[in-house]
Formats: C-alpha cells, structure tokens, sequence
C-alpha cells in the first residue's frame, strides 16, 4: 500500500539555509513550501521557554538576542560541541541540526502525509566523522537515513533527471555520455565534483572542495569593511558588541544580495547610540573579496588536474548554491572554462531535489516501499541507474615511524567506492 511507511525525501541541510524535496508520480523532485510557503528555511534555531523555533523568525529574534539563537551550525559538525552557549546551555551540533530537520520534516508531513525515510546531502569533502554526525542528527530527528549524499552529486542527479519538453529522457541520465564539473559554492562550504553522466549510469570521478569557505565569508569581508569605516568615524568597533555585531552580519547579508542585482548600495550601521552609511559598488565588493573567489578557482583548476583533463573535454559547468547568484562566480567561470555555466535549474534548491531522486534510486534497489504511485516508466528509471561514487579523503592508520606517527595512506583520495585495502 502506497504511503504506508511514510514517504520519502531529500534534504538539504545548508549552513544557511535548508530545502526539503520529494517525488511525484512521474518520479520527478519537487521542493516542498515550508509552513510559511517559502521554499527555503534558514538554518537557525532559537531557544526559549523549553522548546524551539526554527527559521525566519529565529533570525529575526538573533538580531536582538544573538545569544539565544544557533546558526552557521554545519560548520561545526563532528565537532563535540556547538562552541557557544545558546540560551545558557552548551549542545551538540547533532542536536541543534535534529531540530532544524525535524521543523522540515513537519512542515513536509503538511503537505504530503508521514515523513519517513530521508536522504540528507553533506558537502562532498566533509570527512567520516562529520558525515557520521550528520546521519546521527537524522536519527534524533525521527528519521531513517537511507543515504548520505555528497552535494555536488546531488546536484548533477536533479540536472540529469530534470524534464526536457515535459518528456523526461528513457532512464533518466542522458543517453550520449557527458563530463559534467559542478561548482557548488553554498553559504558555508565550497565543493566542485567532476561527474561522467550516460544512459543508467552515473559515475563521480573526482572532488576537491574547502568546508571552511562560503557565501558567509563574502558577508564577513563586507561586515569588516563598514566595521572599520565605523572605527575610522567614531574610534569604537561595532563588533565588540553581540547584538550590534548581529544586526550589521544582517545588513552585510543583505547587501550582499542586493549587489547580486545591482551596481552600488549602502549599509547602515548602528553602535552605542551612533550610526553611519556605508556606501558599496559592485566593483568594490569584488576587490574585497576577490582572494576568496580566487581560492574557489584555484580549486577547481586542481580537480581538473587530478582528472588529467581539461576544458574542452567537460561538456557541463553546473553551478550550484545559492552564493552563485553572485556575478562574480558566473563571469570567473565563463573565464576559466570557455564556456557559459549552467544554472538553468532553481541553484538552491537543486541539491534538495537530487537528494529526493537518489532516495528513490536507493528505495527502489533495495524493493522498499516509497510511499508514492510512480508510473511503471519512472519505477523502471530508478531501479536501473547505477551510481559510482568516490571517497573525498584518503583512508589510512596510524603508523609508528621512529619517533613520530604518520598517517599511512592505504586508500587513496577519489577512489571508486566501495573498495577495501590491506597492507601486511
């Protein structure tokens, strides 16, 4: 019976913000609205009176009491704790991100019935302890975690499967084999993933990425910029107060995005009863902040190097995430490639709807049941793709050697999965 153990989905659980995706009966992802009918959640939990609130309103109350509200919780997962008190008390990251999927999940259970079984996405170079941790945050949630799924190929799955004149493509993947690169540069972790795509067959080749560098950084250079221009002004620094720190990170946010669209704006910000007007182009903006795209490019050269190719072997340039909206990253991509990215599908809520595809892929190999009445043509998709994915890190133990101790390196970065190694 369709729908009797719940249905199935994919999350996305952002640093910033989250999506939650599932299928309809054509075995195409679509993103689920939230209560509020947005499509996206901020990552941010507020704590009070014993319970919790979850989103917009979380990052409402931050502005006036940062100290009861989490947010940036992803970068710190598979740390022991979240690194600061909030409302008091210290907590897990595994806790805090339990929260901010169980509100998805609920808001999901709205529109769709039961929310059972899920596939969470995690930047592809988190390592073993923190993908751990996020299928643990899972589990407190209530949720049984089918997979964990690397972002970038979350993303190449939704382009992949996406609709082509209303008619998707036989098995989903395209029939003439394609070399995709993603460039996921998401609001607290970059990740680029070279992917070969052919008929029922769906192949990671290579990761590089940086779990310390994202939209948030843009928002910082931009806070520190009119930080200083306040100190210069009125010899105090905004950022040594809580709250005045929180309201000019909104501000530097936002203005973020308005650059995004426009040429110049300004930013207000208030400290000890002062305030000051910040005017910002575009152009300045990415002066200040043009050594962090440029470690993005960096990367991403390097992967092509590892896959000993180059452009004119790659048929795709994905972007993904929603820090891509920035100008900056479509033209420095056009740039370095030759050709123009491709961001024809929402950016983000992309990696969501790859998520909910690959929970179908894992569903139907497995014969469980999805909780959907898909069309015998989308059940035979799923069931026949192939999926190869490779290991972000490499794999060894710890090794005596004289004096010191020395990681041996027995299964190496970007090996095909699953694999095994021994060393006598």
């Amino acid at each position: 019976m369709a729908g009797s153990e719940g249905k199935l989905v994919g999350i996305d659980l952002g640093t910033t913000f989250c999506a939650i995706s599932t299928l309809d009966d054509r075995g195409q992802a679509i993103t689920l609205p939230n209560r509020d009918g947005e499509m996206l959640t901020p990552s941010a939990v507020l704590l009070e009176d014993g319970g919790a609130v979850v989103g917009q309103a979380a990052l409402d109350v931050a502005l006036e009491q940062p100290d009861r509200v989490a947010t940036l919780i992803k970068r710190r997962m598979g740390y022991p704790t979240f690194g600061r008190e909030v409302a008091g008390r210290e907590f897990r990251p595994e806790t805090l991100s339990a929260i901010i999927l169980r509100k998805l999940a609920l808001d999901a259970e709205h529109r769709i019935g039961p929310v059972r079984k899920a596939v969470i996405t995690v930047p592809a170079y988190f390592d073993d302890t923190r993908r751990k941790a996020t299928k643990d945050a899972g589990r407190i949630a209530g949720l049984e975690v089918l997979d964990i799924l690397d972002e970038p190929t979350a993303a190449a799955l939704a382009y992949s499967f996406q609709v082509r004149s209303g008619v998707p493509e036989p098995g989903g993947l395209p029939q003439t084999p394609q070399t995709v690169v993603v460039y996921d540069l998401g609001g607290g972790t970059f990740d680029v993933t070279l992917v070969r795509l052919s008929h029922r067959r769906f192949e990671c080749v290579a990761i590089e990425g940086d779990v310390r560098l994202g939209g948030k950084d843009w928002d910082d250079r931009i806070a520190d910029f009119v930080a200083e221009k306040f100190k210069q002004q009125y010899g105090e620094d905004p950022r040594s107060d809580p709250q005045s720190q929180a309201a000019l990170m909104a501000a530097a946010e936002r203005a973020k995005r308005t650059l995004s669209k426009l040429n110049q704006t300004s930013i207000t910000c208030t400290h000890a009863g002062k305030m000051l007007m910040v005017p910002l182009t575009r152009a300045d903006f990415e002066k200040l902040t043009n050594d962090l795209l440029i470690r993005t490019k960096l990367t991403t050269k390097d992967l092509l190097q590892q896959a000993h190719l180059n452009w004119d072997q790659v048929d795709r340039l994905l972007m993904v995430g929603g820090s891509t909206h920035m100008p900056m990253t479509g033209k420095m991509l056009q740039d370095l490639s030759g050709k123009p990215p491709d961001n024809s599908l929402a950016v983000s809520e992309v990696v969501a709807r790859g998520a909910a595809i690959h929970a179908g892929i894992v569903a139907s190999r497995a014969g469980e049941d999805m909780g959907l009445e898909l069309t015998e043509e989308a059940q035979e998709a799923f069931g026949q793709v192939v999926e190869i994915n490779v290991n972000s890190h490499g794999l060894g133990i710890e090794v005596k050697q004289n004096q010191d101790r020395i990681n041996d390196i027995l299964i190496n970065k970007n090996t095909q999965l699953p694999t095994a190694a021994s060393r006598v």
